[in-house]
């Protein structure tokens, strides 16, 4: 098993996550290069990062490699290393096999593998003791995500003197779902070794706290789990935002809109552009979404000679079959739509399977009249709230789905239910066609909750609650 070869330094604050915040590139003159990745969860994390310093404790991304610790951004870097074999059994299966499909509603059947199961403990036991290595006395310790369930209490056993918080960014599932687990204790009492725990959904909390006490055990009051040792855990809802300030700032900087204006150009200045922005992954609703357009641009509700739809699905996950599965059935579906609809040179649907900087998502969230989001089941998505920060006419719409975290908060968007195709297609173009004071005014009001709570709230109030 490899192991860490950096001498430990210990910090006052700490991040766990799956991943470290920064992605190696080889620079013009063939030297390394570190920079911030485009991920959700380091766009939430970086502004906090910044502001408090610490260590950040991940994986770097390459198999079968261990390399040193560094400084970034005002913070450590401290990689955790991983095998290939860890790679195909923690990360790709049980993390994104088992547990992704079972928390996202079982849009595909999870898969139970014991071997998963025993890599997954044997991987969170080297994050925590990575953090005990590098957290200072009495430090506190914010753990993240479903890939690292268990390192709050493997953590607690080795340092019973630090403060842990662990927040988890995609949904909770209801016990009928939770019960299929076959390793369902062991899962929630890695939680419990945390003081607070964290959920996008208020409905997560409550799904969390009544499976701890059916399958665990414990006493609780309300969100409060009291413990046999003891200690009080807190179990609530926080829903995360972003940086709203930052993104308007980017948005309006010269080259972004230099940017905005040409790729306007290049989709052929439409009338009308429609986005949709997600990770390639089934829970997204990108089939639903992509047969919807085409049977708009089919039906002539939409003209392809006014409108456009720019999809961009950012590669993710390709050695898991199901995602090399539906990256094959979009490539099939938007060459068809396109063949039966779009005109030589000026396709109905501009996709785009890459992934491309924050300056570039910037620009194109100002040039969308439209932004389509609809996936099937998502914790928050912080897409929906990007661009309501980045666009900044009022004359725009946003079309969310219901079952996205952020539909709980974004009431003025257009919110639809992506398995119902029809309705969906009905929602798309009430959005489009709708009167501009009826877009203005939602707009406004978007932006006025997006800019209400933004990442630092979120992570206040996180760290208050813990205590840190």
């Amino acid at each position: 098993m490899p192991e860490t070869t950096s001498t430990p330094q210990t910090a006052d604050f700490l991040v766990v996550a799956n991943r470290l915040p920064v992605d190696r590139r080889t620079g013009p003159e063939g030297e390394l290069q570190w920079r911030t990745s485009p991920g959700g969860l380091v766009t939430a994390l970086e502004p906090v990062m910044k502001r408090k310093g610490g260590a950040w404790i991940g994986w770097h991304g390459a198999p079968d490699e261990t390399i040193e610790g560094f400084e970034h951004e005002g913070y450590s870097i401290v990689p955790v290393p991983l095998s290939s074999q860890d790679v195909e059994e923690f990360y790709e299966g049980f993390s994104n096999a088992t547990l992704w499909p079972l928390y996202h509603d079982v849009v595909v059947p999870p898969v139970y593998h014991r071997e998963w199961w025993q890599t997954y403990r044997e991987v969170n036991q080297r994050f925590a003791q990575a953090a005990a290595a590098h957290a200072a006395q009495g430090a506190t310790v914010w753990v993240q995500d479903y890939q690292l369930h268990l390192v709050p209490a493997m953590l607690r056993e080795l340092r019973p003197d630090l403060r842990i918080g662990f927040f988890l960014h995609i949904p909770f599932p209801p016990k009928e779902l939770y019960q299929q687990l076959p390793w369902r204790r062991e899962l929630l009492e890695g939680l419990l070794g945390a003081d607070l725990i964290g959920f996008q959904l208020p409905g997560g909390a409550t799904n969390f706290v009544n499976l701890a006490k059916r399958l665990v055990g414990v006493q609780m009051t309300r969100d409060r789990i009291r413990m046999p040792d003891g200690r009080v855990v807190l179990a609530k809802a926080y829903p995360i935002s972003i940086d709203a300030n930052g993104f308007r700032d980017l948005a309006r900087e010269p080259d972004v809109q230099a940017e905005a204006a040409q790729l306007r150009e290049d989709l052929g200045n439409p009338k009308r552009i429609f986005l949709g922005v997600d990770r390639l992954d089934y829970t997204k609703g990108l089939r639903q979404r992509i047969r919807a357009f085409g049977e708009l641009f089919s039906s002539g509700e939409l003209d392809p000679d006014e409108n456009v739809f720019l999809q961009v699905a950012t590669p993710s996950r390709e050695r898991v079959e199901e995602y090399r599965k539906l990256r094959d059935d979009i490539d099939l579906l938007v060459g068809r739509i396109n063949s039966e609809v779009g005109r030589i040179g000026s396709p109905a649907i501009a996709y785009r399977h890459d992934s491309y900087p924050r300056t570039t998502m910037a620009a194109m969230y100002s040039i969308a009249d439209v932004m389509v989001v609809t996936p099937l089941r998502d914790g928050m998505n912080l897409v929906a709230k990007e661009y309501v920060a980045c666009h900044e006419g009022d004359d725009a719409a946003l079309v969310l789905s219901e079952f996205a975290g952020a539909a709980k908060e974004m009431k003025q968007a257009y919110q639809c239910n992506p398995h119902d195709l029809d309705g969906m297609k009905e929602t798309i173009m009430r959005a489009a066609n709708d009167s501009t004071m009826n877009r203005s005014r939602r707009m406004r009001l978007l932006r006025k909750q997006v800019f209400s709570h933004q990442i630092d709230d979120w992570a206040n109030d996180f760290l208050r609650d813990l205590g840190a």
